[in-house]
């Protein structure tokens, strides 16, 4: 007879896989090349079991956590177990496939021992430029196919010998392919440690012992989520808000959701969303499973005290609804550069609207609600080569009944740091003018919200810039009674341009973005 589970062991292979996942992490942000995942560290790295369910995921970005099973299933699908060896990688970054969006490029390699395949690893990267009608790879477009180059589930390594031909046609159709060949070695030498760290736990333990709390560790998982789904009022919420326009006509498109309980999961209705639009601010339906996870793990572990596991077994309590051709779950061949990033923000701020009716107590009035989306690509004039920078800025976090929101910090679906001026300047014909906390611009409240940023950038070399951006109109809300926070605002040579800009501007040109601030909490008179 199998022993039963021991809660010390359990909470040792929770923090073993995790620890796996972090070193993988460490490898891959050590190794790059571009200053996006070695500075900014835009990737995500995780461990799953043979059929693909999340087992651990590092700390890593959250819009990654529910979409990256998808991506590993789609694998699964494509090659099934036996058509898996020991040695293979398999690459792919269709959003239609459980990617993102293109920019981000999704590894999974097969983990044997003793010639049965046990788990799989996967990292997810995001590649500062994939190809596409506009440098960086994040264009207002019209379509999937103006944003880059679309890598269905492939084998880039094969037993162990690399498909040079792939990586070459990969290459040829990027704008920087020296800075793509060393992001992806980068990111196949975190698999690699991935693998061997995985099958020294399985030499050091028996792999009966490591397969058994692999699936408790989902099973807790799941009974936590369950324990918090009972905490919550046998009632229906509704809550909605607004994407501002899609970059090409079609203003305030609503992202909506209704949660309720049924049986002893968790229902997220987004049927009352809006159609798919023609700009890139389509979400595939791996970004809003992402969204919903990342607000119940957040929202439960503050309930109840306690962390609960990043993996599979919290979404045995959820079900989602997101009809297909919505905004929320668009179709092939919808363009998504700025599902991942934008709409992402708005499904958090809907599904954290609801939850404020049912736990007032702990959920915070919006934060910035936009990932200010800045990238620009040219010619270096010192040595000639091609160049794209992205970057994501940060902004104000919304207050709660505890206390004021944090300023200037990147919040909800992403958890990159901000790219140091030194390193950018370094490896950019770029100038920082100014790097400031944007002060006042947080909500008023009895709690205020945090403050947004200043970024200004000066050109040194001709260059394409394009800007994705959110709340420029539509402040982020403030809850019972707070203030809003101010809106962002986007400037090109001291004149406003809107939340979504393009255009080629000469050297000495200067772009100064400033972020939205957070949403207050609370009425400041009467409480």
């Amino acid at each position: 007879m199998e022993r039963e589970v021991s809660p010390i062991l359990l909470e040792v292979y929770s923090n073993r896989f995790s620890h796996i996942a972090e070193e993988m992490g460490a490898v891959l942000q050590r190794t790059a090349f571009s200053p996006n995942i070695k500075e900014r560290r835009d990737f995500s790295c995780a461990i799953f079991d043979r059929e693909g369910n999340l087992v651990a995921q590092a700390a890593h970005i959250p819009v990654h956590l529910g979409s990256m099973p998808l991506s590993v299933k789609a694998a699964i699908d494509k090659y099934s177990p036996r058509g898996f060896a020991e040695g293979d990688i398999v690459v792919l970054n269709d959003p239609y496939k459980g990617g993102t969006h293109l920019p981000d490029i999704t590894m999974v390699a097969p983990v044997f021992y003793g010639g049965e395949l046990l788990f799989f690893v996967a990292n997810r990267a995001h590649h500062a430029d994939v190809g596409g009608s506009s440098a960086g790879s994040m264009p207002l477009s019209r379509s999937l196919f103006e944003e880059g180059i679309v890598i269905p589930p492939v084998k880039l390594v094969e037993e162990g010998k690399l498909n040079k031909d792939l990586l070459e046609f990969f290459l040829n159709n990027v704008r920087n392919p020296s800075e793509r060949e060393g992001d992806f070695s980068a990111q196949m030498s975190a698999i690699n440690v991935g693998i061997k760290r995985l099958k020294e736990l399985l030499d050091k333990h028996s792999p009966r012992e490591v397969l058994k709390y692999t699936s408790a560790l989902m099973d807790y998982a799941e009974k936590l989520t369950g324990e918090f789904i009972k905490t919550l009022p046998k009632e229906r919420v509704y809550f909605e808000d607004f994407l501002e326009d899609d970059g090409f006509g079609t203003e305030n498109v609503k992202i909506a959701v209704e949660v309720y309980r049924e049986g002893e999961s968790l229902v997220f209705d987004f049927s009352g969303s809006d159609p798919q639009v023609v700009g890139p601010f389509n979400a595939v339906e791996a970004i809003t499973l992402s969204a919903v996870l990342y607000a119940i793990r957040a929202l439960a572990e503050h309930r109840l005290g306690t962390p609960i596991p990043t993996n599979g077994g919290i979404l045995r309590r959820v079900k989602l609804v997101a009809p297909s051709g919505k905004v929320v779950n668009a179709r092939f061949p919808a363009a998504v550069a700025g599902g991942n990033v934008e709409t992402s923000q708005r499904i958090v701020d809907v599904v954290l609207g609801a939850f404020s009716k049912l736990l007032p107590e702990i959920v915070p009035a919006a934060s910035q609600g936009t990932m200010n989306n800045l990238t620009v690509g040219g010619v270096n004039p010192e040595t000639g080569d091609t160049f794209t920078y992205y970057e994501t800025i940060g902004g104000g976090m919304g207050a709660w009944s505890g206390g004021d929101g944090e300023s200037a910090i990147h919040s909800h679906m992403t958890n990159t740091l901000n790219t140091p001026v030194e390193a950018l300047e370094f490896a950019y014909p770029l100038m920082v003018r100014e790097y400031s906390i944007r002060r006042g611009s947080g909500g008023e409240g009895l709690f205020r919200g945090g403050d947004g940023m200043v970024r200004e950038i000066e050109l040194l070399a001709d260059a394409e810039v394009t800007i994705l951006s959110e709340r420029r109109k539509l402040p982020p809300y403030g809850l019972f009674g707070g203030k809003p926070g101010e809106v962002g605002r986007n400037f090109v040579n001291g004149k406003p341009v809107g939340g979504k800009f393009h255009s080629f501007l000469p050297k000495g040109s200067v772009i100064r973005i400033e972020t939205p601030g957070g949403g207050g909490w609370g009425n400041k008179e009467t409480d």
